[in-house]
């Protein structure tokens, strides 16, 4: 079991209200029950908002109960209405932009990350990092094959930008609102069509454009924090364990492992080891068995 890191805790700003967001429902309860475990072992202290996918989240809720995190209740009914009109024919998967429901929390800051994932550090240490103009900002990883087509090359704004993997980013709703979704696609809704990477793509596409078109600065969560690391792919190499948890291959702190674009859940244990052996999966199966007996715990 990866321990928090202790070297990176307790530096959360002293002010201000700040929390983590995430997107679930009982669909994807085998994801959710990890990351729970996970939070609550590193990141208890943070308030934890969790965004209903849908509406089938009786576990989900149940979940959020046993583990301390808030059911998010902001009316989605706008930001629903703008996936409808940017996807109409894609109603089963036009509901992941739910995800920018987290700029409409009543918080100063929010770390959003996709439900996919683990955390292996206190994320407290992201928060008072913005500065608006400097840092308005703050992704992960980059996403060079899966945000825009080779139409970009035509748009000043989108020639050069950063392009981020979505799947976590920090940002404050007084830098970047879901009005500013609203108000970019009603400006430039034929602009976005003509940039946008297809191939089952709806809210990255999205979120890079209003922040491009936004102009605002990004930066990687290790230009932001001291001895952090860029990587959080669950495909990585090079990666080594200590008592605080996962290093990468520059000797710098990973703060998640995200299973982004994986078509099954981590390796199980078997007679040839890890399968696959990837560098995460273990911490990920070791929080999946806690969360399970902790469920059951509380059922009975």
């Amino acid at each position: 079991m990866a321990k928090v890191n202790t070297a990176m805790a307790g530096c959360a700003p002293s002010s201000g209200a700040y929390g983590i967001a995430i997107v679930a429902n009982d669909k994807i309860a085998d994801w959710l029950l990890p990351f729970l475990e996970s939070y609550v072992a590193t990141n208890a202290a943070t308030p934890l908002h969790i965004i209903p996918y849908d509406d089938n989240i009786s576990l989900t809720r149940r979940a959020a109960e046993i583990y301390g995190a808030h059911i998010v209740t902001e009316d989605s009914r706008e930001l629903d209405a703008l996936a409808t009109r940017l996807y109409p024919l894609y109603p089963k998967h036009r509901r992941r932009l739910r995800k920018f429901l987290s700029l409409a929390l009543p918080l100063d800051e929010v770390l959003y990350v996709d439900v996919d994932t683990i955390l292996f550090a206190d994320m407290s240490v992201m928060f008072g990092k913005l500065e608006r103009g400097r840092v308005d900002f703050i992704m992960a990883s980059t996403s060079d094959d899966y945000v825009y087509n080779r139409n970009r090359r035509k748009y000043d704004f989108l020639r050069n930008a950063r392009l981020f993997n979505d799947g976590f980013f920090v940002t404050s709703r007084e830098i970047l609102s879901l009005h500013d979704f609203y108000d970019v696609i009603e400006q430039d809704e034929a602009i976005f069509h003509s940039v946008r990477k297809r191939g089952m793509l709806f809210a990255q596409p999205l979120s890079n454009f209003v922040t491009h078109r936004r102009a605002l600065k990004i930066a990687t969560i290790s230009e932001c924090v001291a001895g952090a690391s860029d990587e959080s792919f669950y495909k990585a190499k090079g990666v080594t364990f200590d008592a605080e948890g996962p290093i990468d291959g520059w000797g710098q702190r990973i703060m998640f492992a995200h299973w982004a674009g994986a078509v099954g859940l981590p390796g199980r244990r078997g007679l040839l080891g890890w399968r696959g052996r990837r560098a995460f999966d273990e911490a990920w199966q070791d929080y999946a068995q806690r969360a399970a007996s902790r469920m059951k715990a509380a059922k009975a």
